[in-house]
């Protein structure tokens, strides 16, 4: 494809994951320090249909499509790896978001790729040197505008708002065994059918996504489907997740 450069012919890569932080990140920087970006997600095949809505508002609001960047998806990759993708083997990320973004900005080389993580996430892996963004080529540099900015949350949520720009609570994969508990009860309260796929999943391999060791709740789906149908609801989950935001286990 053919990527817009600056008058130098470095290639300004923004990682847009959709979450918070990458949507604060990517329209202040088309306000505050204005050039030729190209915007790439690295989409999974498992977003939510408000993920899928709110991507395409932000490429409105840019003024130009994203490039998606794909490896599969997650269930082609389920199948090839032969396992469900737990805390231990977290290779979803991996394979699928951090392995296309690091091959397209390599091939875009000489190239800047900016990064969302706040200022108040300094020790956050992949901000240091051989971390997770840590680029291959030495010919792409790393950027973090929101570390550079001095952004914490408070002004990552203040821009936003500013901007009248609203965030679902969700924006990583609808099944990942990071999310959390009322995050799995929203799913099977609003997607039933992404649920039961995910129920599907875990039937079929003979694991489950969540960890049998995290809270006193079923790890199994189906176990924890029955406990919703019951009428239990996981109250302090909720309201931990409406204080707190969404996940924070995938960024780009």
């Amino acid at each position: 494809m053919n990527i817009p450069r600056d008058e130098n012919g470095v290639a300004h890569v923004v990682g847009l994951s959709g979450g918070k932080d990458s949507t604060a990140m990517a329209l202040a920087l088309t306000e505050r320090e204005p050039r030729p970006y190209t915007f790439v997600c690295t989409p999974t095949g498992d977003e939510l249909p408000e993920m899928v809505a709110h991507m395409t508002r932000l490429e409105g609001l840019l003024g130009q499509a994203t490039v998606r960047l794909t490896n599969g998806t997650l269930a082609t990759q389920i199948e090839a790896n032969r396992m469900l993708p737990n805390v231990f083997a977290r290779w979803c990320t991996r394979l699928l978001k951090l392995k296309p973004f690091g091959a397209f900005v390599a091939a875009a080389s000489p190239a800047v790729a900016y990064v969302g993580l706040r200022s108040d996430e300094e020790d956050r892996e992949g901000t240091r040197p051989g971390g997770d963004y840590a680029p291959a080529n030495a010919a792409v540099k790393q950027d973090f505008p929101l570390q550079r900015w001095g952004w914490g949350i408070d002004e990552v949520r203040g821009y936003l708002a500013a901007r009248g720009v609203s965030v679902p609570s969700r924006t990583d994969c609808a099944r990942c065994p990071y999310q959390r508990l009322a995050e799995w009860y929203n799913l099977w309260l609003y997607h039933p059918e992404i649920y039961a796929s995910a129920e599907a999943d875990e039937a079929k391999w003979g694991h489950t996504y969540r960890s049998r060791t995290r809270d006193t709740w079923p790890a199994g789906l189906r176990e924890l489907r029955l406990r919703f149908e019951a009428g239990d609801r996981p109250e302090r989950s909720l309201k931990l997740m409406e204080r707190d935001g969404m996940c924070r286990a995938c960024t780009l």
